[in-house]
């Protein structure tokens, strides 16, 4: 255990000191939405270009293991909705709830931190699962608050789904890598170079981005955030562990960077599609700054579970 923690700890130190940045004043809340920034669109996305371009679809796509991901998301989506229910919330904060229930931090904490210490055969799994958060649950979300709101679903809500996936860096910068990939091409030196230094960035960068931003959180609700951030940090990866290694039997490799990043904590993007819908944000809000502080420990302990 305490190999492990020694290697997960520098990535957390980096959280840390983003926090205390932010917390001492250094760092302001509009030079964290600047660093933010420049990683979302610059630094991140060169990352994930020059992964998906030394990777092929079949290293990325897997039958199995999109199923077992989605079976063990749709479980804890399941829970967490149904136990939001019983507490008798709106089925627009039951959506909320459910997302910070399942979507961890993968682009900022996940992509960075998995490959590094699970190697570079991480890479194909991780954004496997980054694209099925960023895909598949930005989706749902949308379309049930929007279906609650409406009453019904329009041509409108699936030109806005369509034209905010073509927008996030991310999914564009997977996609394109891929589509070098197919051509067969490497690519070429100085490119490549550019892009693993510019790439190089997105590790430090996020990590410090993730600490300054939870420096602005605050921990209301916290009965409420604390069982949120349970479900994320332990019934996430305990159903998508059942769901690869038992259920579905996805090779251990796979399986392991799969279960590893269901234990990460909430993610930042689950926030701004709070506010951006109205829908609970201080909740929201607290569930990532518990989840984060927690998952010090959670992660680490899941962490040497997969690779031990």
């Amino acid at each position: 255990m305490l190999p492990i923690l020694f290697k997960t700890l520098p990535f957390f130190a980096l959280i840390g000191l983003g926090y205390w940045a932010a917390r001492m004043r250094f760092f302001t809340p509009e030079a964290t939405g600047w660093l933010t920034k420049f990683v979302f669109y610059f630094a991140l996305s060169a990352m994930l270009f020059r992964f998906a371009a030394n990777l092929s679809l079949a290293e990325i796509w897997d039958g199995r293991f999109v199923m077992a991901y989605l079976w063990g998301c749709g479980v804890v989506y399941a829970i967490a909705m149904g136990v939001a229910f019983w507490r008798g919330v709106s089925t627009e904060e039951a959506a909320i709830e459910a997302q910070c229930a399942v979507i961890g931090n993968t682009g900022f904490l996940g992509v960075p931190m998995l490959v590094v210490l699970m190697g570079p055969q991480a890479a194909g799994p991780v954004l496997m699962v980054l694209a099925i958060d960023l895909i598949v649950f930005s989706t749902i979300i949308t379309l049930i608050i929007t279906g609650v709101r409406q009453g019904r679903m329009s041509l409108g809500v699936a030109k806005a789904l369509g034209l905010g996936l073509l927008k996030n860096p991310m999914i564009v910068s997977m996609a394109l890598g891929l589509a070098w990939s197919s051509t067969g091409y490497a690519v070429p030196a100085p490119i490549n170079d550019f892009l693993a230094l510019l790439g190089g960035a997105a590790t430090p960068g996020a990590l410090f981005a993730i600490g300054a931003s939870l420096a602005s959180k605050s921990a209301e609700r916290v009965a409420v955030a604390g069982w949120l951030s349970f479900c994320k940090l332990v019934l996430h990866p305990a159903a998508v562990a059942i769901a690869a290694l038992v259920i579905f039997k996805v090779e251990p490799g796979p399986a392991g960077v799969m279960i590893a990043a269901a234990s990460l904590p909430v993610a930042g993007n689950v926030y701004i599609l709070a506010q951006h819908f109205g829908v609970a944000p201080q909740r929201v809000s607290a569930s990532i700054l518990i989840s984060t502080a927690v998952s010090i420990a959670t992660v680490t302990i899941v962490m040497a579970l997969v690779m031990g």
